[in-house]
């Protein structure tokens, strides 16, 4: 991200890690850092920045989600947890060219790979596995559901971009960096040869890529990375296997990527993996594993597609599925819902009853939708093959993860200490039989005039971003830059969101994942489109 020289690079990070930081949310990040854990997973569910928040959280930065509890200082509403949907039209994507029918299992998946919104060329971009262990193939699309497989030059007639046999990998689209030649980064685990490490490669078109740039430290066959802008680094997610533990995840953090991949076995510190919450297939019967970690920054918080491993029998494919989990420090991680965000069928013959495991960069902002795309495997009744392979869509309200909830009477929720500079308030809310209304309160817990709940205008409706206005205030700006605490009266309805925008439009200046349709950059500057 920053095109500095590597070696500078490190001894930045280095200083920064011995000084400590604070976050954007105001979270004071441990020392060390990172953390080093002994593999004790259920130990590390409830994030310390939960149990001493700060004393003043800055909102500036993105939606504020209600994910956890890291925001609330009280409430009566009730904390649903949603789950993403399936598209009817799914697969979207399927093995039909010759070289998709290579390895001996039809594919044309995402084994995390990446799917991006591209905005210089206005496209959808789908990066993926062709041909099973073979290829890396590029599809795209101008509306994100009819996709099309262009004839390249890297391959003549064919849409592959990488020739390097290979296992899991990742494409990231960066959007900021300097070096053009880096925009696009291809994160692979080669297959058969040269296993045991994690190939880089760039490119400035997400087509023709240069040599490899480094080979990582060892790690296991399913390991990805992702950026961390809250934390200005690239993350390493390594899969490890821990005696009695199986998969887990080990961390590794370097602000190059080039710089600090030379790590020695046994380096990268414990971080993640599943444990007895996660509930085994009642038919099957084994302690889960975490099979895979996929992560993106979407508005104030890191986003977190688990791959469950729930068991596998001897008749089928692994019947991974994908979990949701929240982080607000970047290692430690909330799970407060532990089924299945996006499931496998249990119906044979659908296009996802052996497996279904997240694309790199996790998520798109389109419209007022977020929207997952995924690998699904068909599977062979009575084998563990994967059968044909293929990539499919599922969708959620934007910030939709977790509503809080009032039914005919009403209920609040007050927020701890904030402070914004901005001063325009808005809300994610579906009330269109309900209303909701907002007060500021001040240090001491009194309501600040005008911005009372008698003065505010009720909010009615069903959106994804809704401006909230009082009687006799322009705005919020008489309230910036104070300490101050939100009050949400609801009645009738859910609260998914609130932020406060500099701008009339609404936009959040959070991150939007892998972006979409109206956005130029990593973070939301459209607000209403």
């Amino acid at each position: 991200m920053f095109d500095l020289a590597p070696s500078l690079l490190l001894l930045l990070a280095l200083a920064t890690a011995a000084l400590g930081q604070t976050l954007p949310n105001g979270i004071e990040l441990p020392q060390p850092w990172p953390p080093d854990y002994e593999p004790n997973y259920e130990a590390l569910r409830v994030p310390p920045y939960l149990t001493r928040p700060p004393e003043v959280v800055p909102i500036d930065l993105g939606r504020q989600l209600f994910v956890d509890d890291f925001l609330i200082q009280d409430t009566t509403l009730t904390r649903t947890h949603h789950h993403a949907k399936y598209s009817a039209a799914n697969p979207l994507l399927k093995p039909d060219k010759p070289w998709e029918m290579e390895g001996g299992q039809p594919t044309a998946m995402p084994f995390s790979d990446g799917v991006w919104w591209d905005p210089a060329d206005r496209l959808f971009k789908a990066w993926y596995m062709g041909g099973y262990v073979r290829y890396t193939c590029l599809a795209t699309s101008r509306d994100g559901l009819r996709w099309e497989k262009p004839e390249l030059d890297v391959v003549p007639g064919t849409n592959i971009v990488h020739q390097r046999f290979r296992d899991s990998a990742t494409v990231w689209l960066d959007l900021e960096t300097t070096d053009p030649s880096r925009r696009y980064v291809l994160n692979l685990f080669p297959y058969p040869e040269g296993a045991g490490a994690l190939e880089t490669y760039f490119s400035a078109d997400g087509i023709h890529w240069g040599p490899c740039a480094v080979r990582t430290g060892p790690t296991g066959d399913r390991s990805t990375i992702f950026w961390n802008p809250f934390l200005h680094t690239w993350i390493y997610g390594i899969r490890w296997d821990e005696p009695g533990l199986g998969r887990t995840r080990s961390y590794r953090e370097s602000p190059d990527l080039i710089a600090g991949t030379d790590w020695a076995a046994g380096e990268p510190v414990h971080w993640i993996g599943a444990d007895h919450l996660d509930p085994p297939r009642p038919d099957y019967g084994t302690p889960c594993q975490l099979y895979n970690l996929d992560c993106v920054a979407y508005e104030s918080i890191l986003l977190g597609l688990f791959s469950i491993w729930r068991g596998q029998a001897e008749d089928r494919a692994k019947p991974n599925e994908i979990c949701v989990g929240y982080s607000r420090d970047g290692f430690h991680w909330c799970r407060p819902d532990r089924e299945a965000f996006i499931p496998v069928s249990e119906r044979y013959g659908d296009w996802n009853w052996g497996n279904v495991q997240s694309a790199g960069g996790c998520c798109l902002v389109v419209g007022n939708e977020l929207w997952f795309y995924v690998s699904g495997r068909s599977g062979r009744a009575g084998s563990r093959a994967s059968g044909v392979s293929a990539m499919g869509l599922a969708r959620l309200r934007r910030d939709g993860f977790v509503s809080m909830d009032a039914g005919p009477e009403e209920g609040t929720l007050t927020t701890r200490p904030v402070r914004f500079s901005g001063s325009h308030l808005f809300v994610n809310l579906d009330a269109p039989q309900g209303a909701l209304r907002v007060e500021v309160l001040d240090a001491a817990g009194q309501p600040v005039a005008p911005f009372t709940a008698a003065n505010c205008v009720p909010v009615k409706g069903n959106a994804t971003l809704l401006p909230v206005h009082w009687r006799g205030a322009r705005d919020l700006s008489p309230v910036a830059g104070r300490e101050v605490r939100f009050r949400f009266h609801l009645q009738q309805g859910r609260l998914y969101s609130f932020w406060v925008s500099p701008d009339e439009s609404g936009a959040s200046h959070g991150y939007v994942a892998a972006g979409g349709p109206g956005f130029t950059g990593p973070t939301d500057t459209a607000g209403r489109q």
